[in-house]
């Protein structure tokens, strides 16, 4: 599997993340909240996600843009095994990474959470 993150991987549409946060469920990983839903929308991919940090904790953009470049860093370097378990299951999802914390954090840690995330969903879906 490519590692990459290309358009058709990222959740753009608006009737499809106002159904996210609607009727998602949610899990906290410290310090990333995963919002998920599984959908029967046709996509090409099994996965869709979107990267969120708030601007009422991180007024500048520059500390906003660093945030959301590692947790799509961690998620594209991680995400190969999920999206098995994914295409084996015939299921689609959509999801959201929120970023709780309020300082900026570590790489390593932000790995981890979205590791734990996933392994999450994939459990969950493997059942």
């Amino acid at each position: 599997m490519e590692k990459n993150f290309n358009k058709r991987e990222r959740l753009c549409s608006k009737k499809q993340i106002d159904l996210l946060f609607l009727k998602g469920n949610n899990a906290i990983s410290f310090p990333i909240k995963l919002i998920y839903l599984e959908t029967d929308v046709g996509y090409v991919n099994p996965c869709q996600a979107m990267f969120v940090v708030p601007k009422r904790a991180f007024k500048r953009a520059h500390d906003r843009n660093k945030l959301k470049r590692r947790m799509r860093e961690a998620y594209r370097l991680n995400k190969a095994s999920f999206y098995e378990v994914l295409s084996s299951n015939n299921k689609k999802i959509i999801l959201s990474f929120l970023f709780v914390g309020k300082k900026s954090e570590d790489y390593s840690l932000i790995e981890s959470a979205i590791i734990n995330h996933l392994k999450r969903i994939e459990l969950a879906i493997s059942k």
